[in-house]
């Protein structure tokens, strides 16, 4: 045990865990997430790095909202 407890990405970890517990502890207490906003916006971002470099911003943003809208994520049947 004494040795692992020495590996420099074990004690990375465990200073990691020390500073989200509080995060951690209300996920555990409530099972909230922030995982649908984290994931809204790494869609929008992966649609700006695609639209990257059009002259027009207007483009991008309507871009972005048909990606992120419910029936582009699946929830609404598309008939």
């Amino acid at each position: 045990m004494r040795r692992c407890a020495e590996l420099p990405e074990l004690q990375r970890l465990a200073t990691t865990v020390e500073t989200w517990w509080p995060e951690i502890l209300a996920f555990l207490h409530t099972g909230i997430t922030n995982a649908g906003s984290e994931g809204t916006n790494r869609v929008i971002k992966t649609i700006a790095r695609d639209a990257y470099g059009f002259r027009n911003p207007g483009n991008q943003r309507s871009r972005t909202h048909c990606a992120t809208t419910r029936r582009a994520r699946g929830h609404l049947d598309a008939r």
